[in-house]
């Protein structure tokens, strides 16, 4: 049995999703590895929104592909989810807005099939048909509000820092029944994205901790724990699908973790 972590004292993981004993760092002299905050993203860390999407994206798409079999609907869904990653960074740039690069991704989904909206009013319709179904299959994953609760437990302050503005997130954790998650940072908070050490500057400033008693947690390895790194917390990989990294990008990425219920004994809360 490995030994426990020192109570706030984080360690590292392995990459290989392999049962390896845990390597504890202990603090340098006159270094605090205190953890008093956590820090979060939001999509597909807290919230199940590649699920919801997929949802929405069988609801309103279909009368398009009426054709598209099982498989086909899966990457019709992942295209959009993970296949369109370049059309999102623009938006991020301020390039186009949200709901343009929403009928982009949609394109090139429909494109991979060999069809493609008929119309710019199509278009429009679909788009509207989309916002309109999303937001009911949002929902928390289950390991969130235990996670929480054992932060609250410790006495460990949280919020979430995200690549979206600010209401439309807002919005996203009331309906996932995650109101609790009170401080929220968003891009047009200072203007600028993860990795920006900007943003998470701002949610340090906000929960009222210093960035080396702070832990970041994220699903995207470059955004989330090396942008982290870069504004000096300590970023963890929330890596739910088993994902796996290069040699260099490992390297950069020193913890990870497959669930959140992993992390309160990481942080020793």
């Amino acid at each position: 049995m490995a030994e426990a972590a020192a109570p706030g004292t984080i360690v590292e993981a392995t990459h290989d999703g392999a049962a390896a004993p845990a390597v504890v760092h202990p603090p340098a002299a006159g270094e605090t590895r205190r953890v008093r905050g956590v820090l979060l993203d939001i999509d597909e860390t807290v919230v199940d929104l590649e699920g919801a999407m997929d949802r929405a994206l069988r609801e309103v798409s279909g009368p398009l592909l009426p054709h598209l079999g099982e498989d086909e609907w899966v990457t019709f869904c992942r295209i959009f989810t993970r296949g369109s990653d370049d059309i999102y960074d623009r938006y991020i740039a301020g390039e186009i807005t949200f709901a343009q690069q929403r009928v982009l991704r949609a394109e090139r989904c429909l494109a991979h099939f060999g069809a493609a909206f008929v119309s710019g009013a199509q278009a429009a319709s679909w788009l509207e048909a989309y916002e309109a179904a999303q937001p009911a299959y949002v929902r928390a994953f289950d390991d969130v509000h235990p996670f929480l609760d054992a932060l609250e437990a410790a006495g460990i302050a949280y919020g979430a820092v995200s690549n979206n503005v600010h209401d439309y997130q807002r919005a996203k954790l009331d309906t996932a029944g995650l109101e609790r998650i009170r401080i929220l940072v968003g891009i047009d908070a200072v203007g600028v994205a993860k990795p920006d050490p900007a943003i998470f500057h701002e949610g340090l400033r906000r929960l009222g901790t210093a960035a080396e008693e702070t832990v970041y947690v994220g699903d995207n390895p470059a955004h989330d724990v090396v942008g982290a790194a870069g504004a000096g917390l300590r970023g963890v990989w929330l890596n739910r699908r088993s994902a796996t990294l290069d040699a260099e990008a490992a390297a950069a990425v020193p913890v990870q973790v497959a669930s959140l219920s992993e992390i309160p004994a990481l942080i020793g809360s």
